[in-house]
């Protein structure tokens, strides 16, 4: 067999300098000095007669060698990495790395009571949570950068024939107002009282406002005549917004239960309306499950006493 025109560790310094920015940074996160990291990338052109990159500006920019160089090196990194846990799988089954993601607000308030859950009774294994929105963390499954995740979002076309999509179950999205709206006083409004609500919404390009809209919208709400006051990215701020009395809002209601329970925002019902998304686990079928991915999934159904679990029951 023909030797390779580079390293494993090559490869990690390449991918290092592109995700640090500069050779400097990717010298100091290896700890190895910067002259070494400069002669590990040269040996590569060397051995390629390519250049990995661009050196005529100021920014660290890869060409399209590079740019291959890297993909298909992730890629090699990737089942390495997979290859060390499948063999520690072997020896424990309880111990491990898990790498979990979550779409923005799954994230933020639903994935931690899972993983605390988890955790007290699997102690040995180690959690990293990544969160973002649902395209990429689709992305980061089907690269192998994370063993499963729970997404609230349209998983991406080009990845549905890729990935495993197993439906989870649904969350429901609230109408919340301020203590001190008159409509608290309200068993139900009708849907003629929206359009009497300033609102404070996320971006139109938001996962939960597409829903929001599709579903109104099936009801002959116009929310194109919706008074939205403010547009904001971060549900903490729009939680606090709405507690300040500045309008009322739609968010998940994964991500209110402390404020309901406190006493400090109110859940206003529509009648006749339900506002509900579904949420859905990823899976990468090509790549290797470790006994923690397996276990970490039939806790998750368990808890929710999901229809599939049996699927994984076995």
């Amino acid at each position: 067999m023909k030797d390779l025109p580079f390293t494993l560790d090559q490869l990690k310094i390449l991918k290092a300098i592109v995700s640090e920015g500069s050779f400097k940074s990717a010298a100091e996160t290896l700890y190895i000095s910067q002259p070494a990291v400069s002669l590990h990338i040269q040996n590569i052109e060397r051995q390629l007669n390519v250049s990995l990159f661009d050196r005529g500006g100021r920014q660290t920019k890869l060409t399209k060698a590079g740019s291959l160089i890297l993909s298909y090196g992730s890629k090699i990194l990737s089942l390495c990495e997979e290859t060390c846990r499948a063999v520690e799988d072997l020896r424990n089954l309880h111990t491990g790395t898990l790498v979990i993601g979550a779409s923005q607000t799954l994230g933020t308030y639903l994935m931690p009571r899972l993983i605390g859950i988890f955790r007290q009774r699997y102690p040995q294994v180690s959690l990293q949570l990544q969160v973002h929105s649902t395209r990429k963390i689709a992305w980061s499954i089907a690269n192998g950068q994370i063993d499963l995740a729970l997404v609230g979002g349209e998983v991406p076309d080009e990845l549905k024939s890729t990935l495993e999509v197993y439906s989870y179950g649904e969350d429901e999205l609230a109408l919340i107002l301020p203590k001190s709206h008159p409509f608290v006083k309200m068993d139900t409004i009708n849907k003629e009282d929206l359009y009497r609500l300033r609102f404070i919404s996320l971006d139109s390009q938001s996962t939960i406002r597409k829903v929001i809209d599709k579903t109104l919208e099936k009801h002959y709400i116009d929310t194109s005549k919706f008074k939205i006051e403010m547009e904001l990215n971060s549900i903490e701020a729009i939680k606090n917004a709405v507690q300040s009395g500045l309008g009322a809002s739609f968010v998940s209601s994964s991500a209110i239960a402390k404020e309901l329970e406190l006493g400090i925002l109110h859940w206003a019902k529509i009648e006749n309306i339900t506002i509900k998304r579904n949420l859905s686990i990823l899976i990468n079928p090509f790549r290797y499950k470790s006994k923690a991915t397996e276990i970490f999934l039939k806790e998750m159904l368990a808890l929710f006493n999901n229809k599939i679990s049996s699927r994984y029951n076995k």
